[in-house]
């Protein structure tokens, strides 16, 4: 590039004027994350791939540029600069031609600004709107970046790869930290010293969920939804593949089964055996053996472990807490359509402090809390849209090397949907949902390289006709 030899002056200068006036060691660290956003840009598949690995592992670490934001999603941001920066330059040239799914999260993406205006001007709290909706708007924008730099079958593998090395590294961090203490506020001091912020916070609010199991998601019913999103992909991608590869998929999906009923999540985990039922109603290899084995083990968790109990028998009891909780939560729901017709918008999240109004325990409610009820119907649209492009011809279900990726996020996205009847964290939830959408995008553009092929051979390599 023309403007590298003086970039380069000027960096070099820059540096050697602060190592005068900084400590050495900030300066280092400077320096470190100087080249590391130097080589996303030149590079912005390996922006992608750590964007992979961190938010899986280490969701909610923090990073200070002008804003307190995620690492995760300043990795995002720095993608999408570093895109545009290769359009400025002429070094890449973005696809023109949008699937229906991707054009009705555009005008859902458009739509939010209606809501988000709305919300500025009706609701009387504090928080910071603006910031909120331009940060989950760049939680969206996943579903763009698969077609831009994941367009071919090694650079979607290498993702699959760095998702499931993460979700290995948290599982790695969280399972022991639990068994050892059996409390879920354990490991808030380790993940203080890995970058999170308001431990005091975090504290406070995991201190009602004291038996089960604490993550860097710090919220037990997050971590179980994000298990239940991944696992199917780790079975797949591991019943599939050979070598350190197979190993990896398989320990996800081994350690991810102990970690969801770890958590509690009672509804990840009745998502999760919805969609394994679905799999074996599609004669998918295995899945049939290892819901009987499922059977047995819960039957033997339920006899030897007792926070587990207390969490699957509250499914049938008339005073579990939480499920009293979500009931309440439905019979006031009108009243919060009611008091704001267009949605809440982006400045807080549900319930609106000194409203007296309840939050709301629904991926799809939450979206009519926070855009109304046309943004709830556009979020509709784009999952019905993705279901239907994304099928194979005839509604084939085959597990090989060449389908395990559609099957596996196909089913990380069917329980991700069904995990919102119990709870909300799919829709606005930061991090998670760009996982989401980013699971989301691989399926679509892995079933569209499916359907180009020729209907009924699918090759083992997974490479293009």
């Amino acid at each position: 590039m023309p403007l590298a030899m003086p970039a380069g002056v000027l960096i070099a200068l820059l540096f050697g004027l602060l190592v005068w006036v900084l400590p050495a060691l900030k300066v280092t660290a400077a320096l470190i994350g100087v080249a590391a956003a130097v080589t996303i840009i030149r590079r912005p598949l390996r922006g992608l791939l750590l964007f992979g690995l961190l938010a899986t592992f280490l969701p909610y670490a923090t990073v200070q540029i002008g804003i307190r934001t995620t690492v995760s999603e300043a990795l995002l941001m720095l993608v999408w600069a570093s895109l545009l920066a290769h359009r400025m330059f002429a070094l890449y040239n973005a696809p023109l031609n949008l699937l229906r799914t991707e054009r009705w999260l555009i005008a859902l993406m458009l739509f939010s600004a209606l809501p988000f205006v709305a919300g500025q001007l009706t609701v009387d709290a504090q928080g910071n709107g603006p910031i909120n909706w331009v940060r989950w708007l760049f939680n969206l924008s996943p579903l763009f970046l698969v077609p831009r730099l994941l367009d071919d079958v090694k650079a979607r593998e290498q993702m699959i790869i760095a998702m499931l090395l993460g979700t290995l590294l948290l599982l790695l961090l969280s399972i022991p930290v639990y068994l050892k203490n059996g409390n879920s506020a354990a490991i808030i001091s380790i993940i203080g010293g890995l970058g999170y912020s308001n431990l005091d916070t975090l504290n406070e609010g995991l201190s009602g969920f004291s038996t089960r199991m604490g993550s860097p998601w710090t919220h037990p019913n997050i971590t179980g939804g994000a298990l239940a999103m991944l696992l199917p992909l780790a079975f797949c991608i591991g019943m599939t593949r050979q070598g350190a590869v197979r190993l990896l998929g398989l320990a996800v999906a081994l350690l991810a089964a102990a970690g969801l009923l770890f958590s509690g999540s009672r509804g990840a985990l009745v998502s999760l055996l919805l969609v394994m039922c679905w799999m074996a109603r599609r004669r998918v290899p295995y899945v049939g053996r290892m819901l009987m084995a499922a059977g047995v083990l819960g039957a033997l968790l339920l006899m030897l472990y007792p926070p587990l109990q207390v969490r699957l028998l509250g499914l049938f009891s008339n005073d579990d807490a939480s499920t009293a909780v979500r009931f309440l939560e439905y019979s006031h729901f009108p009243e919060a359509m009611s008091m704001f017709p267009l949605g809440i918008g982006f400045k807080v999240d549900p319930p609106v402090p000194g409203t007296g109004l309840w939050g709301i325990s629904n991926l799809w409610l939450n979206y009519i809390y926070k855009l109304g009820v046309a943004g709830m119907l556009l979020f509709v649209a784009v999952t019905v849209s993705w279901w239907k492009e994304s099928r194979l011809p005839h509604d084939a279900v085959t597990l090989n090397r060449d389908t395990a990726l559609w099957l596996g996020s196909r089913g990380g996205v069917m329980a991700a949907l069904l995990s919102g009847i119990f709870d909300h964290y799919f829709s606005f939830t930061m991090v998670l949902i760009a996982l989401f959408w980013l699971l989301l995008g691989l399926n679509l553009h892995e079933a569209r390289r499916l359907q180009q092929l020729t209907p009924g051979v699918a090759s083992e390599s997974g490479e293009r006709p």
